[in-house]
């Protein structure tokens, strides 16, 4: 017969059991794009220009919007968005907008969050949080050349 120590016991395994079985369905990886887009909007509706303009991530909006690269981008201001519009290439960010820690260190596409930021030699770079952005911070050309040379590799078939 169960005692009761035994039936805590198992059941605080089903529950470790349970949150394991709900974090491996939660995708650690996005699936293949060329942009980190959730619901075809570009970084999570940050408008990248501003991290230029403003030196702070800005949220956008879809009034001021534009589609390239396969996601629609926001911004903050009509200006912001046409600057964008006029050399996209001088303001997305790095690797799709994907983390560029993850991308250099695992050759894998990790999400990102806007305040997890850098820009290097007039590049955004975004990652995917703090810990991870403290690791990028502690050698950034380097994770920048690995990152360069895992882009191609992981993007070739998309």
């Amino acid at each position: 017969m169960p005692t009761r120590r035994n039936l805590l016991i198992g059941a605080g395994a089903v529950t470790v059991a349970a949150a394991a079985g709900a974090y491996a369905l939660i995708p650690r990886t996005l699936p293949p794009a060329r942009v980190f887009a959730e619901d075809g909007v570009a970084i999570r509706g940050t408008d990248p220009v501003a991290y230029f303009n403003d030196g702070a991530p800005m949220t956008g909006s879809a009034e001021y919007s534009h589609d390239w690269a396969g996601a629609t981008w926001h911004f903050a201001s009509a200006e912001n968005r046409d600057a964008f519009a006029a050399d996209p290439l001088a303001y997305a960010p790095q690797y799709g907008g994907f983390c560029a820690w993850a991308v250099a260190a695992k050759s894998e596409l990790f999400s990102t969050q806007p305040e997890n930021w850098a820009i290097v030699d007039g590049k955004l770079y975004l990652n995917f949080n703090d810990s991870v952005q403290e690791t990028w911070d502690t050698d950034r050309a380097g994770f920048i050349e690995a990152a360069d040379e895992a882009w191609p590799v992981i993007t070739a078939d998309l």
